[in-house]
């Protein structure tokens, strides 16, 4: 018996369901009778969910099987289909191009968004919402500095390019920004105050308990 490779095969055109299926569908188009490749068209779709279970889309959508058969049939199948005969130039059609955007990130360490955030900033007209607008972008600044880089960045620097970023309409006075600590970075402020709540509960907790000793020596 003489050994066969599958390099002296025919190749797998859709190999997620394997060479016998492929073989099943060139038998189908050697059968004379329509009604007969129409039936034997329509078991082997049912064999197909058994067999290929990765193909799971095909319990919601069997008209991919029905598709899937006629490109491994070379779009050469007569069958009564019960769906559209599906066309070649429209399954091997290429999809659109994707485009990249187009602008461009002065600062590619703070991302696009913070600079959206600042010209939402310059919209504000009332001083106390813009310098509630210039401290959170100072904390979120901070932020994302400190997740890139394992140094420490100075509150200067930050300050600096907000002025920059906003062509100097935002800025803040840099030795109330360092004596109230107002560019904290965002995940030290939420551990901080997580940590005051569980505090609080334990004193609370503390004071129940000291409170039943006390009933209980009376």
């Amino acid at each position: 018996m003489i050994a066969e490779y599958n390099t002296q095969r025919e190749a797998i055109i859709l190999k997620e369901y394997g060479r016998n299926v492929q073989k099943l569908v060139n038998y189908i188009r050697t059968l004379p009778d329509k009604e007969k490749r129409t039936e034997m068209a329509t078991t082997l779709i049912e064999l197909i969910k058994q067999l290929a279970p990765s193909v799971k889309e095909a319990f919601e959508n069997p008209q991919r099987i029905w598709d899937d058969l006629y490109i491994i049939a070379g779009f050469n199948l007569d069958v009564n289909n019960p769906y559209p005969v599906p066309k070649p130039e429209v399954v091997f059609k290429k999809p659109a191009r994707m485009t990249y955007p187009q602008s461009k990130v002065r600062y590619k360490h703070y991302g696009k968004n913070i600079e959206k955030l600042i010209s939402e900033a310059l919209q504000k007209e009332d001083p106390k919402e813009q310098e509630e607008a210039v401290i959170y972008l100072g904390k979120l600044m901070k932020t994302f500095h400190g997740n890139w880089n394992k140094e420490t960045i100075d509150d200067s620097v930050i300050l600096k390019d907000i002025q920059l970023m906003s062509d100097g309409k935002l800025t803040l006075n840099l030795d109330k920004v360092r004596e109230d600590n107002l560019f904290e970075k965002l995940y030290r402020e939420k551990k901080k105050h997580r940590n005051q709540n569980q505090g609080g509960g334990s004193r609370n907790d503390n004071r129940r308990h000291q409170g039943k000793r006390h009933r209980r020596r009376d």
